[in-house]
């Protein structure tokens, strides 16, 4: 009886222990990243984890994913990419480039796309633009699927930046980019914002985090 007792105990205490870990346990965490010409700030749910990095030349891109899920087998991803230099291309703006990012959608679905725009922002000091894109149904990845994303653009000083959260789901005639999740989603990766590069400063870059 005493075993079992002490048994129980124990067990009692692992699982308060566990219960407090995941009540503790943040619902997002800060994400603090130099490209290129500035620091990107957003907050990334802490169910996601990054999965892929690259930068070629003047483009630079980050993938991340649910936990348990890759790169290729994915229901939902944040990506946030950079555009070196951007701000010297003539024409260029937040809204045009979030056109240039939905006609590339477009050119993979034709026949079952759709966008919704939310209009310029503001993020700090810095000019974005919000749009919701989608394919209701497109070929890449394992099997035909729908692909929508709460896509956002930043003029940065220099660059030009991006952090989208695309989901994946069954096949359908529209895809659902007038459901109202969206500018939730805006919410969760909310604080959005660009910072200076200080010399010499290296993570969590405080100069960043004090700014918000």
């Amino acid at each position: 009886m005493r075993k079992l007792t002490t048994t129980a105990s124990i067990l009692g205490v692992s699982l308060a222990l566990v219960f407090t870990a995941q009540a503790q346990a943040p619902e997002s965490f800060r994400v603090i990243s130099p490209i290129f010409g500035q620091l990107v700030s957003f907050s990334m749910p802490s169910t996601f984890v990054a999965v892929f990095e690259n930068t070629k030349g003047g483009h630079y891109i980050r993938e991340a994913v649910l936990k348990g899920e890759t790169s290729e087998r994915w229901t939902q991803m944040i990506t946030v990419t950079g555009e070196k230099g951007m701000t010297l291309t003539p024409g260029a703006s937040p809204e045009t480039f979030a056109g240039s990012i939905a006609g590339g959608f477009k050119s993979a679905c034709p026949d079952s796309f759709a966008a919704r725009p939310f209009g310029g922002l503001k993020f700090g000091r810095f000019e974005g633009f919000g749009a919701v894109i989608g394919c209701g149904r497109i070929d890449s990845g394992p099997t035909r699927h729908s692909e929508t994303a709460l896509l956002i653009t930043l003029k940065g000083a220099t660059d030009y930046y991006t952090i989208q959260w695309a989901e994946r789901g069954p096949e359908t005639d529209e895809p659902p980019v007038n459901d109202g999740h969206w500018q939730a989603r805006l919410r969760e990766l909310s604080p959005i914002d660009l910072c200076p590069i200080v010399a010499g400063e290296a993570a969590p870059y405080p100069s960043c985090v004090s700014k918000s």
